[in-house]
């Protein structure tokens, strides 16, 4: 089965404050992070059901090579990306994004 994929809005803010944060560490480290979101993101649509649910129908996956993670639902053929969130505690100044409550509920 083919799925699309589609971003909420929010996420992809959330990738581009990543990307300007990565690129003040060390130029081309964003753009290393920016193809590496997608990139991931993109396989999400081979086999979404390879990730666990983790609460309710949400799932997550992991990115490679740096401290975030995908949160995604499925519905019929379309894989919606709701929650991109940094994985490193607050003191290490890394972006911490967490979706409203409201896109979670129109998951």
């Amino acid at each position: 089965m083919t799925y699309t994929l589609r971003f909420l809005p929010e996420v992809e803010d959330d990738a581009v404050a990543a990307y300007i944060w990565y690129e003040q560490k060390a130029p081309g480290l964003g753009a290393e992070f920016l193809r590496t979101f997608y990139g991931d993101a993109g396989k999400l649509s081979e086999n979404p059901l390879l990730y666990p649910i983790l609460h309710l129908k949400f799932r997550r996956r992991l990115l490679r090579r740096f401290p975030y993670a995908i949160y995604f639902g499925t519905e019929e053929r379309e894989i919606v990306v709701f929650g991109f969130f940094s994985l490193r505690p607050r003191s290490s100044g890394h972006p911490i994004h967490s979706p409203a409550p409201a896109v979670v509920e129109r998951v």
